[in-house]
């Protein structure tokens, strides 16, 4: 074997290679970026034509030879062989199934190592073709636990929050923390939620702070960059809840308006007004005052609020005295145009008309489809999302809404528009989350509608692959080169190096709701009283009740023709 320079454009294709299956271009670009930074770390290898050409067939090799023409390469150095019986497939074989990437733990040591060499952070993201925050994100491993290190490279390894949890706590955090949960024999893995839960903190983050430099050095707080938050945002926390909390209370006394109070909350996390204040929810008055507090979040929160008008002492006639403050008011208010009781006629004729019109009146399919949109965004309507969390109509669900509407303030669209508003809402609303947030079996019945199988992804993993019982796991070897083993684990991990390139759904994962759960569902729901209301009315007139609704379901097919 010898080492000689030659221009990579001269050397031939093996049309035996291994490796058949093509790169991807994002592989290939890492590739490229390598070479052009620091050239080929390791020269191709290549054997003399066996067929009577005087020419080199390229061995092992094919992407850095590829990549070296796509630089510019003159020339790169190469390995020349000995031709092999076999053409070299064996040795071809070898070297591909030798190579194995980097584990996290392996990459954080490779890098720290070029950074007590010299390099820098950003040459090595040029080098790898890495982001910098890339860079800093693997650097953080610098703040595990070295034990907990040597167990990681092993190939167990926490997911990237669990990480973010544990190099944010201290090492003495970290060693007693690990002393409880290290592996044993028995159970040679390590519960990484655990180890995470023990040493979670409360974060404040800097985008909620109100307080600037100034309070902030004052008090003590540090800024910690999240760097496995999105990059677009501000990611800057401190775990000293108290300090933030203290810098905020003084930032609101320093930033205190006039007629304002700094108000206590709830145990729920809602604001304590004085007794007998009156909340103003639209646009406050000169005359009413203000309350700031701090949210469960640490963010300062402003509310207004009134006083009722204080009462004139016994005796005292209408005259009264040219030094009286401003703010008393008179005994008597003036009568409303409308009282209490006209306004809740107004909202019962209004609500019976709405749903005459809806029953009867044409409507385009277009309006038909923003009216549905406006219904989710009603102050009558909660939902629990997928993302966590309940929105009401006049907030996160008003979002989709408002985009139907034009300067004026009326309904002004074009489909395009009113088709995203509608995906919009339906992301929102749609939910098949196994706790609170659950849609039930609608969120199946949508989701095979409109072919969300195939937006499934990759279910060959360690991590649902454990989720299955022997059974399951043995059935998923069908229509597979996979044959069950005698252990359970290793026709797992038989079946996650399977599925490694390819995609695997399990069939309880598929949207298709079971057939008698979905009759059972179209049944009760079709028994189900039309609303609320009939359930209160008497007995006597629920043979007029169902006559009526039967007109109703006849009219609104009616009016939809």
């Amino acid at each position: 074997m010898q080492l000689i320079k030659i221009d990579p454009r001269a050397l031939k294709e093996n049309p035996d290679r291994t490796r058949q299956t093509k790169s991807t271009p994002q592989a290939d670009a890492l590739l490229l970026a390598t070479i052009k930074a620091v050239g080929i770390v390791q020269p191709p290898v290549i054997t003399s034509e066996t067929s009577g050409g005087n020419g080199y067939v390229i061995n092992a090799g094919h992407r850095r030879v590829k990549q070296a023409i796509a630089a510019g390469l003159e020339e790169i150095d190469v390995l020349v062989e000995e031709a092999a019986n076999d053409n070299g497939a064996m040795r071809s074989m070898i070297e591909n199934i030798a190579r194995e990437a980097l584990n996290p733990v392996d990459q954080w040591r490779a890098i720290e190592r070029l950074v007590a060499l010299g390099w820098t952070e950003e040459a090595i993201g040029v080098a790898l073709a890495l982001p910098v925050r890339q860079i800093r994100k693997l650097r953080l491993l610098a703040n595990v636990l070295p034990a907990m290190l040597d167990h990681m490279a092993k190939g167990d390894m926490p997911n990237e929050q669990q990480l973010r949890t544990i190099a944010a706590a201290s090492l003495d955090e970290q060693k007693e923390v690990w002393k409880k949960h290290k592996p044993s024999k028995a159970d040679p893995q390590v519960s990484w939620w655990s180890v995470a839960q023990a040493l979670q903190k409360t974060r404040m983050y800097a985008r909620h702070a109100s307080f600037g430099d100034e309070l902030a050095q004052a008090y003590g707080i540090h800024w910690v960059e999240d760097l496995f938050a999105p990059a677009d945002e501000d990611s800057r926390y401190t775990t000293d809840v108290e300090a933030f909390l203290g810098a905020q209370q003084e930032w609101m006394a320093n930033n205190l308006p006039k007629k304002g109070i700094i108000a206590e909350t709830t145990n729920y996390g809602d604001v304590k007004l004085p007794a007998k204040a009156e909340r103003v929810h639209g646009k406050p008055a000169k005359s009413d005052c203000t309350a700031v507090y701090l949210d469960r979040d640490g963010r300062v929160q402003t509310v207004h609020y009134r006083m009722p008008a204080a009462k004139k002492p016994k005796g005292q006639n209408g005259s009264g005295s040219d030094n009286a403050p401003d703010d008393v008011g008179e005994v008597s208010q003036p009568r409303p145009d409308v009282t209490r009781k006209g306004a809740e006629m107004i909202g019962d004729y209004r609500t019976d008309a709405l749903r005459e019109a809806l029953g009867r009146a044409p409507i385009e399919d277009d309006t038909l489809m923003a009216l549905l949109v406006l219904a989710f965004a009603g102050q009558n309507v909660s939902v629990t999302t997928g993302s966590g969390g309940t929105y009401y109509g006049h907030s996160r669900l008003a979002k989709s809404a408002a985009a139907l509407f034009d300067a004026d303030g009326k309904l002004s669209f074009d489909m395009d528009t009113l088709r995203v508003a509608a995906r919009t809402m339906l992301t929102n609303v749609f939910s098949c989350r196994e706790n609170a947030t659950n849609s039930g079996i609608v969120a199946r019945i949508a989701g095979q509608a409109i072919g969300a199988d195939a937006h499934l992804p990759n279910l060959g993993t360690e991590e649902f692959l454990s989720c299955l019982s022997r059974t399951a796991l043995e059935a998923s070897c069908k229509e597979t080169p996979v044959l069950p083993r005698q252990r359970v684990k290793d026709t797992r991990a038989a079946l996650v190096e399977h599925f490694k390139e390819g995609h695997f759904v399990h069939p309880s994962a598929l949207f298709a709701a079971d057939a008698t759960k979905l009759s059972e569902w179209l049944s009760s729901g079709s028994a189900a009283p039309d609303d609320e209301d009939e359930a209160d009315e008497d007995v006597d007139g629920a043979g007029d009740e169902r006559a009526d609704g039967d007109a109703d379901a006849e009219a609104f097919r009616e009016a939809a023709e």
